[in-house]
């Protein structure tokens, strides 16, 4: 479709009439049908879409999101579906030398039909799959009917947990510790007809070979599959600007054809907390004379891009660097947005990235038990600057290695990267998630014979230490890492050399401070729980009010010490609150308490550490879980917190054996002179010390710039403040538990604006965690921040509702 859209848009630019050879692409999204393989009624399905979507759409099953109705549906993965249509080919299409049938997802072990005469068999959602109809019968109007054995299909002799690993489809299908068990079958990706004469690209890559500020030498390998021998010509347009023709010797077959040129003073692509991610549109258009046969387009952001591990004086570094600059990673692990992917809309994507930018995020990990996300998530992380650390489909298990399951990963492997090359966002490739550090350290080899240990660890070598890193070798230019984590808890390596899984807070139920005094090189996990929004909470339960102690709520909860963990850390540092709507909101403050505490020491040790990634920026359902924005995208207190602790200036303060010790950390690529004023009042505003004084921050550095003794006047009653130019910060010399917060009135004035409302508020007294909420569906430009004694703040809340009523202050004083 993108080569026909390609070929409209450059029809005036030519001034040409479209060729009779061009491309013809037919969509099959209609008319589809579905029934068990046991029943004889067919009902109407949607394409692309699944069987549970289809069952609800119907009324068959209940929505297993809500109460306790994903117990109830289980049958569904264990159970055999036929999919069905009737498309009709016009003469136009007959006409054509060669019509192709694409499926580009089906979930996932498949027979595929046609008019009744089997064609093929498909084993993988992750690859594509073509049928030339050219090589069977077909008419103008033809059935395709395709049959799904069971998602929960067991081997023999195989477990139902190691059964997930035999089938190459999205892994926490078969249920995580933050997501249900719903296994998808069906349609998942595009159906559709591909017709013409002469040829078909298939596919560009367009790799940068030298950048200078003078000159950017592109290649590009187009591969093309042609059926016979003639000069042809490509065009090479830029921004849509014709800069170079050059002549094809077409040869029969597929074949790829490289095309040189250059882009003159070129403008780099950069993540956007440093710079522009300025792409370029490039086009090559295949024609004959003034006949356009086809085409083919990319956005193209020119920039270098690399992984940097070696060997240093502390272990071994673990940075990104791009256009030479050493980056600091700063973001979130992205999972599948719904359980159900055909739900996930175009809006679904943008919002979502937005709000990654919004938090100053400027890379997003790709989890591996996922799926490889639609083109639109790439194509607005190219847009918007995002770095994407993208995790091959492997997690949490060891692969099999026999001869087919090998083939139909490197065949996976292939179609992936080639598929995603062209995308300036791709930082690296990863094999797997917590393979290499389950089989080493979790206990996975009790009970193996030596032999099989050998086997299972040569057949873990043959996936990704072998074809994985030639595929991306052989088809890009990015960096691969075998391993996520490359050590994990028990081997002290993990603090000083790769990347590391920091799961000592939570599921070894260390305190906080653990992040404070144990500082990998690159953290690409590490995370806390808390409750979602009252908005979510309502919706698993039905209900209008905040209950936590249903079952329902135990059935969103998959992580067996879930609830258990959240209190033991709440009673640390928290009063615990006795009702369930100030639970919540502690629930919150927690999860953003520990993280921003990791995400800022993390960032105090740059450049010995080189990257933050918390678990996990967003929900694949309704649920008590890791994420920073819930189900229905509302921000936590932890995206409001971490988009504070990621800005590109940043005032941390420590507590250390002595001192306080603060740092300003400057991820900017420009030095940075301002003044530096301090002060510590107490929570009525009364000032008892101040100094300030002229600094220069480095570019690129973390610099303590300030100490002050440890006294203990300060602890409960008082807040140090720290500015340096427009960024400031709050350092609490006690726990939350141990602040004598005061009690006093928040004065609010809300207004209407043109995009919502806009709330001023002023309080006599520090107000600690200000909470501000409402059911109208909208989204506050801050949360959960502190407010100064006898200052004026004003938040805007962007929504369409009409009045503001029923809005909520809730603080830690008011508890």
């Amino acid at each position: 479709m993108r080569n026909l859209l390609s070929i409209l848009a450059l029809l005036i630019f030519f001034g040409c009439k479209l060729s009779e050879e061009k491309p013809i692409i037919q969509k099959l999204h209609t008319n589809w049908e579905f029934k068990s393989d046991h029943d004889s009624v067919w009902k109407s399905a949607s394409v692309p879409g699944n069987i549970f979507s289809d069952l609800l759409e119907h009324k068959i099953i209940e929505n297993p999101f809500i109460l306790n109705n994903e117990e109830k549906v289980q049958w569904v993965s264990d159970s055999s579906w036929v999919y069905k249509t009737i498309f009709q080919l016009n003469k136009e299409i007959l006409s054509k030398k060669h019509i192709e049938l694409n499926f580009e997802g089906l979930d996932t072990r498949a027979k595929i039909y046609i008019n009744g005469n089997y064609q093929l068999d498909t084993d993988n959602a992750f690859r594509n799959y073509t049928i030339s109809l050219k090589d069977i019968t077909i008419a103008k109007k033809n059935e395709l009917k395709i049959e799904f054995q069971p998602a929960n299909l067991i081997n023999d002799g195989v477990t139902p947990f190691e059964n997930r690993v035999y089938t190459r489809k999205a892994q926490f299908q078969y249920g995580w510790d933050w997501g249900p068990k719903l296994n998808t079958i069906g349609i998942w990706k595009d159906v559709y007809i591909k017709a013409y004469d002469i040829l078909k690209i298939e596919d560009v890559y367009v790799k940068q070979l030298h950048l200078s500020d003078s000159l950017a030498t592109i290649s590009a390998d187009i591969s093309i599959n042609a059926f016979e021998n003639t000069q042809l010509f490509v065009d090479v347009l830029i921004n849509n600007s014709k800069i170079a023709t050059h002549s094809l010797d077409i040869e029969f077959d597929k074949k790829t054809y490289n095309i040189l040129f250059g882009i003159n003073n070129p403008k780099r692509w950069w993540p956007h907390n440093l710079g522009e991610p300025y792409l370029y549109d490039i086009k090559f258009i295949i024609r004959n004379k003034k006949e356009i046969l086809d085409a083919i387009s990319a956005k193209k952001g020119l920039r270098t891009l690399e992984l940097i591990s070696e060997k240093d004086s502390i272990g071994e570094s673990f940075y990104f660097k791009v256009n030479d600059v050493p980056v600091y990673a700063k973001g979130a692990n992205y999972i599948p947005q719904n359980s159900f992917q055909n739900k996930v809309t175009d809006q679904h994507y943008k919002k979502l990235l937005n709000d990654a930018v919004d938090a100053n995020m400027n890379m997003l990990r790709v989890w591996g038990g996922g799926i490889y996300e639609n083109a639109i998530f790439y194509d607005l992380c190219d847009e918007k600057g995002i770095l994407v650390w993208q995790d091959f489909m492997f997690a949490c298990a060891m692969y099999p290695g026999d001869k087919e399951f090998l083939a139909n990963v490197k065949a996976e492997a292939k179609h992936q990267v080639k598929r995603l090359r062209n995308h300036a966002s791709i930082a690296l490739w990863a094999g797997n998630n917590e393979n290499a550090e389950g089989w080493k350290r979790w206990g996975w080899q009790n009970g193996r014979s030596e032999d099989e240990k050998k086997q299972i660890w040569n057949d873990y070598l043959a996936v990704f230490d072998t074809i994985l890193p030639n595929m991306v070798e052989e088809f890009s230019t990015t960096s691969y890492w075998e391993s996520s984590p490359k050590y994990g808890r028990g081997n002290p390596n993990y603090k000083t050399e790769g990347d590391a899984h920091d799961w000592w807070v939570w599921h070894d139920a260390y305190s906080f401070e653990h992040f404070e005094q144990n500082v990998p090189r690159f953290v690409s996990e590490f995370g806390f729980q808390s409750f979602p929004t009252a908005e979510v909470i309502n919706y698993i339960n039905q209900k209008d009010s905040i209950d936590i102690h249903t079952d329902a709520i135990k059935s969103h909860q998959k992580h067996s010490r879930g609830f258990q963990l959240i209190d033991e850390y709440m009673k640390r540092d928290y009063l615990v609150p006795t009702n369930d709507e100030d639970y919540v909101y502690v629930s919150q403050l927690l999860q953003a308490k520990g993280i921003t505490m990791g995400i800022e020491a993390q960032r105090r040790a740059k450049p010995t550490t080189m990257g933050s990634l918390f678990w996990q920026l967003n929900d694949c359902w309704p649920s008590i879980s890791w994420s920073s924005i819930d189900y229905f995208g509302n921000w936590k207190a932890l995206h409001y917190k971490a988009r504070k602790s990621f800005k590109n200036i940043l005032i941390s303060t420590e507590k250390t054996k002595y001192d306080y010790d603060t740092y300003i950390i400057n991820d900017s690529l420009v030095d940075v002179k301002g003044t530096l004023q301090l002060k510590i009042i107490d929570f009525y505003g009364k000032e008892i010390w101040s100094n300030s004084e002229e600094i220069i921050v480095k570019a690129n550095s973390s610099q303590k710039v300030y100490h002050i003794p440890q006294v203990d006047i300060y602890k409960a009653g008082y807040v140090y403040i720290i500015e340096f130019n427009k960024a400031k910060s709050f350092y609490y010399f006690a726990k939350p538990k141990d602040l004598k917060l005061p009690k006093g009135i928040i004065e609010k004035e809300i207004k209407k604006t043109k995009n919502g409302f806009s709330i001023n508020l002023q309080s006599t007294v520090l107000q600690k965690d200000i909470f501000l909420s409402s059911k109208k569906k909208g989204h506050f430009s801050d949360n959960f921040f502190d407010l100064l004694p006898n200052e004026e703040i004003t938040i805007e809340f962007k929504t369409d509702a009409k009045t503001l009523e029923d809005l909520k202050i809730k603080t830690l004083n008011s508890l």
